[in-house]
């Protein structure tokens, strides 16, 4: 069970740090709206950047949480 949640924490993290990244990108270098994110939230250019972190952090926990063992429950 750890192993399928890190495997779906893991690629949630890819999608939203690459929407964050992409969004940035968009904004900071062409001055439009590329992605989904800006149709569920408007944030300024700088503030994607924050998702890209958020979208990092997830994917290291789920590779954390796969490669962690597993613990032997008291029955």
């Amino acid at each position: 069970m750890r192993t399928t949640i890190g495997y779906i924490l893991e690629s949630i993290g890819y999608v939203v740090g690459a929407q964050g990244l992409v969004s940035f990108a968009s904004q900071a270098f062409f001055g439009t709206e590329w992605g989904w994110m800006h149709k569920v939230v408007e944030l300024p250019s700088t503030a994607y950047l924050g998702v890209v972190v958020v979208g990092l952090v997830l994917v290291v926990g789920g590779v954390r949480m796969r490669r962690a063992p597993e613990r032997q429950g008291v029955a």
